[in-house]
């Protein structure tokens, strides 16, 4: 039998991922997204959506307009997503399939079409707001974690049951 997940506490300003919903929701924020890769400012942008899912941190979307030119180039590999669809994957700068994008995603998801969202553990530094993001464990999600979200998070080991 599975334990029930136990929901890290909240404290004022801060949201749970177990309060996001199943099927994810899409929304777009205003915060200001800084991706850093040897050394160098590669994405910057306040033009972003997230996606909120159930136990996952939020994956946010920029705009490819948003990265520095030439720096997104096309990588090997599919995924398919229930919700959003088929997904294409890229590089950024010398890191191999560190990003993804929805050329045409799925009904509810238009709003992160041909966006790309990366692997905050590929990167040499993610920020939302100014402040260093935390990957989330495991290498398939690729969410988010700041201050301002609360767990546990899917994706550890010992998390495939949730």
């Amino acid at each position: 039998m599975i334990e029930p997940v136990k929901r890290d506490p909240i404290h004022p300003g801060q949201e749970s991922v177990w309060d996001y919903p199943r099927p994810p929701r899409v929304e777009h924020t205003g915060e200001h997204i800084t991706i850093e890769l040897d050394g160098v400012t590669v994405a910057d942008t306040r033009d972003v959506v997230r996606v909120l899912e159930t136990s996952h941190p939020p994956v946010y979307y920029l705009p490819r307009g948003a990265f520095t030119p030439g720096v997104l180039q096309p990588d090997a590999g599919h995924s398919y997503c229930e919700f959003k669809g088929a997904a294409g994957y890229l590089s950024v700068g010398s890191r191999a399939r560190s990003a993804w994008f929805y050329p045409t995603p799925n009904a509810g998801f238009e709003s992160i079409t041909d966006r790309v969202a990366v692997y905050p553990g590929s990167m040499d530094r993610c920020t939302v707001d100014g402040e260093t993001v935390r990957a989330q464990d495991g290498d398939f999600y690729g969410g988010w974690i700041t201050e301002k979200i609360v767990g546990p998070f899917k994706g550890a080991a010992g998390t495939t049951g949730w």
